[in-house]
This record gives C-alpha cells, sequence and structure tokens, in this order.
C-alpha cells in the first residue's frame, strides 16, 4: 500500500544536525508504512551519505545525491518529490526536529480539501535564539522539549504574534504565502506539480519558499497554518546578516519576475528591514484605490508631456490617457481595472512605482501623478528616486501626502 505521505528533507554538509531529523522521524504517531522519507542531498561532501544509510532499517527512506553546483535546495526539493509516492509532499528542513505528530497532522490536513498546510516551528528565531533550548535538545526528545518550554515566549516560532493577531487564519491577511516557509510545510503532490513546484532559478538564501507559495495561492489554495504539525528548530551557528542581505537579493529576483504590487510591498518593506509593514500598507492601498478610482489625472499628465519630446513613463496613469502622451511611452498603475482600459500604443506594467519595472535613464521624463497621493506620505522617498533612475530628465512629481 503506497504511504500516505511523504517527507522531503533537502541538505547540504549538515551530516549530523540532519542524523537529529531523522531520528525524530522514527518516533511519529502514524504508521511506519504510512509515510516516506526522502533526503535531497544537495552536493554534500561530508558523512550525509553515511547517516542517511544509518536509517534504512528504521525508515521508509530513499537517498538523492545531485552534484554540487552551488545553493540548488529548490531543485534539491523537486528532485527529491520526484522520488516519492505518495499523494501529500511534506518539507522539512535538515536540522529541524518533527514533533511525535508530524507527519499524522500534515497528512490529515489534506484529507477533505486542498490546502497549503504550514507547520508550526518552536525556536525558530534565528535573531534571538531560545535559552537553554540547544541545551535541552542534547538530552531530551522533542516532546520533552516541548512539554519543558511551551509556555516561553522566546520558544515561540517567529511568525507567531502576526498569526495569532488573525487566530492562525493565514488566509485572513492580505500575503498568506509571506508565511510559507519550506522547514515545514505540506500540500498535495497534484497541487506541487499543478504550479511547478520550487522554482529552481532561486540559487541564493530565501524566497524560493514564499515565491511557491505565492504561486498556490494564486492557483486557489486555501493557506492552513497547523499547530499540530510542530517542529523544533535547534539553535545552530547562523550568518544572519548574509541571511537578510540574501533575502533582499531574492525577495528583488521575485519581484523581477511577478511585478505587482503585492509583491512590490512585500519588497520595499524588506528592504526597509520589516516586511510585515506590507499588511497596513496593503489596507492602505485597498482603501485608496476606491478612493482614487474617480481621480481626473489627465490635465496633469497631459500637462508634463506635452514638451517631453520621446517616451515617458507615467505613474498613476488612470484610465483616460491623453493624445499628447508619446508613442513608447510607459504606463503604470495600482488598479488593475483602470489599467485594463486604457489605450494606445503602450507598455502597461500593474504596479505602484516602488521599483520601475524599466532600465536607468530608459524614457525621457517620468511623470508621478496624484493617484500616488494616498501612498505618498509612506513610499514618496522610494518613488522620487526611482523616477530619477528611470527619467533622463528630472521628474515631474505631482503626487504630495494626503492632508
Amino acid at each position: 500500500m503506497p504511504p500516505r505521505i511523504a517527507v522531503v528533507i533537502p541538505t547540504y554538509n549538515r551530516a549530523e544536525l540532519l542524523r537529529r531529523t531523522l531520528h525524530s522521524l522514527t518516533d511519529q504517531t502514524l504508521p511506519p508504512g504510512d509515510y516516506e522519507i526522502v533526503v535531497a542531498d544537495d552536493g554534500s561532501t561530508d558523512h550525509t551519505a553515511d547517516v542517511t544509510a544509518d536509517f534504512h532499517h528504521h525508515l521508509r527512506l530513499r537517498y538523492h545525491h545531485q552534484p554540487d553546483q552551488g545553493r540548488r535546495v529548490g531543485h534539491a526539493r523537486n528532485a527529491g518529490a520526484r522520488l516519492t509516492t505518495a499523494p501529500v509532499l511534506a518539507f522539512l528542513d535538515a536540522g529541524t526536529l518533527a514533533g511525535p505528530d508530524f507527519t499524522r497532522a500534515h497528512a490529515d490536513a489534506h484529507t477533505t480539501h486542498p490546502v497549503l498546510n504550514l507547520g508550526y516551528v518552536h525556536g525558530y528565531r534565528p535573531w534571538d535564539p531560545t535559552p537553554g533550548l540547544a541545551e535541552a535538545l542534547t538530552t531530551r526528545t522533542p516532546k520533552q522539549v516541548h512539554q519543558q518550554f511551551r509556555d516561553d515566549p522566546g520558544f515561540r516560532d517567529i511568525r507567531h504574534e502576526p498569526l495569532a493577531a488573525v487566530d492562525f487564519q493565514p488566509d485572513r491577511l492580505a500575503f498568506p504565502w509571506l508565511y510559507a516557509w519550506g522547514l515545514n510545510c505540506s500540500m498535495r503532490r497534484t497541487d506541487f506539480d499543478a504550479v511547478g513546484g520550487f522554482d529552481e532559478r532561486f540559487v541564493d538564501w530565501g524566497t524560493e519558499d514564499l515565491e511557491l507559495g505565492y504561486r498556490l495561492h494564486k492557483h486557489g489554495l486555501a493557506t492552513h497554518f497547523d499547530l499540530a504539525a510542530w517542529a523544533v528548530e535547534p539553535p545552530h551557528d547562523r550568518d544572519t546578516g548574509e541571511m537578510l542581505a540574501s533575502a533582499k537579493r531574492t525577495m528583488r529576483q521575485f519581484l523581477d519576475k511577478t511585478h505587482e504590487p503585492g509583491v512590490e510591498l512585500v519588497w520595499a518593506g524588506l528592504e526597509r528591514d520589516n516586511p510585515l509593514i506590507a499588511e497596513a500598507e496593503h489596507r492602505t492601498l485597498t482603501e485608496w484605490t476606491d478612493q482614487a478610482r474617480t481621480l481626473d489625472v489627465r490635465p496633469e499628465i497631459d500637462h508634463h508631456v506635452a514638451d517631453a519630446g520621446g517616451p515617458v513613463c507615467v505613474l498613476g496613469c488612470g484610465d483616460d490617457i491623453p493624445d499628447t502622451v508619446p508613442e513608447g511611452s510607459v504606463l503604470i498603475d495600482f488598479d488593475a481595472d483602470l489599467l485594463a482600459k486604457t489605450t494606445g500604443g503602450h507598455t502597461r506594467h500593474h504596479a505602484i512605482g516602488l521599483h520601475i519595472p524599466l532600465p536607468d535613464a530608459s524614457v525621457r521624463r517620468v511623470v508621478v501623478t496624484s493617484r500616488l497621493n494616498g501612498m505618498w506620505r509612506t513610499w514618496g522617498d522610494i518613488i522620487t528616486a526611482e523616477a530619477r533612475r528611470v527619467g533622463r530628465e528630472a521628474p515631474r512629481i505631482v503626487a504630495q501626502p494626503r492632508t
């Protein structure tokens, strides 16, 4: 009989951390025949293969090794997933310790309808490790450690506070995919395959899991946060500065691939070291979109483009574009409905303008209309800098903070 769930564990030169993860998977409330494990090795040169071999008699286990061609965790996860036979795929990081109900909870989450199931990760606090946790895990099981630390706020998943504010229902948030972290999550294989799995072009640390969560969300999957499918992340040495720098690079890669206002807001928030600001800013944008729907910016555009003498970029173009806008210009607006109504031979982008998807000095002039007023107080400096980057002339800025 095929297993109910497969657990794919990507790893690279973390043999002893992997040993602890595999050991945690030998102590599951789900019967051993109901789950399978694939260790997806991204080119390790340590004794990872030997550690995996030690568990062949204890787990339904396969091992996949790919050549070391740099960080290819998405490729490793996809390759591991292809070796599985179960209808549900779970992903768990090497070093992360599964709680005893990990496989059962993830398998059960998909019995009635498809979801993206996100598991709680106690102790995952890279910038604020849980005092005493590392020592406790050397002598106690994940279940025992969970019982010891469960009332300690320092043992909480770093996602705890924003999710607790919505009763751990991510779909009540504008960006549920922002919490889709690959160290503990699951989905049906059919949904994973339908969106193409992980994007293997992400080869730096971070964001490849959020980007998959984004595509699953667009695919129509509900996002569920599962307190029963918990795991524990032991503190270990991390270069947190490089992690943050890498996350910014990969988030920019995500933005370049999927240019739309929500992703812009998350990217811009991360650039300010506060990606969660995107949630409040999305509410601001939604409210302002409704208020600005009938705002007529045609006179503003006409006034500032008539003498441009070449293609321009208009931020906050609305739907009524004057004939004075030169051919080959670029129109940008955050309101997708209005943007779809524009006419003329112009390039269109659904965006705010926090990052304009154009090369440096690629248009004669950038015009920022009063349709950006509702976002100006928080983002005016970034939009202005982008306008200066893209235009060969000084930008014409009509937008100003709302009073």
